[in-house]
């Protein structure tokens, strides 16, 4: 890709969107069955899936529109990385179980990646009118 080019970030945020309501589904819905699994407290596994449902939208509706608001990208890049650090308090404050672990490090791993190429569309993202 030459530096002049495009990166569509729609497929990316498409996917972060989907990301976000199945986990955010999962922990919501599943919070009582899952609190004992993950060794992890039952109201934050209800928040973190609630605080999903509406960043899942937000992702939705940017990757429907034409052009990516350079700013909503970056609040997502900004808003990824932030969930990526609380994942990891969450990992040394509430010392889950090994498959918390893997379910916190796990979810937090693939947040990154999105991050970083949601990242790689700042700069060069189709500007809104």
């Amino acid at each position: 890709m030459n530096p002049q080019s495009k990166l569509d970030v729609r497929p990316i945020l498409t996917l972060d969107a989907f990301t976000c309501f199945a986990a955010g589904a999962l922990m919501l819905l599943g919070a009582g069955l899952l609190s004992p699994l993950l060794g992890l407290p039952v109201g934050l596994l209800t928040v973190a899936g609630a605080m999903l449902m509406p960043i899942a939208a937000l992702f939705g509706w940017m990757s429907r529109q034409a052009a990516v608001s350079p700013a909503l990208l970056l609040l997502a890049v900004v808003g990824n990385a932030a969930w990526v650090v609380a994942s990891l308090v969450v990992l040394f404050v509430c010392k889950p179980s090994l498959l918390g672990v893997a379910f916190v490090a796990g979810q937090a791993a693939v947040v990154a990646v999105l991050a970083m190429l949601e990242a790689r569309g700042l700069g060069r993202a189709p500007v809104s009118a």
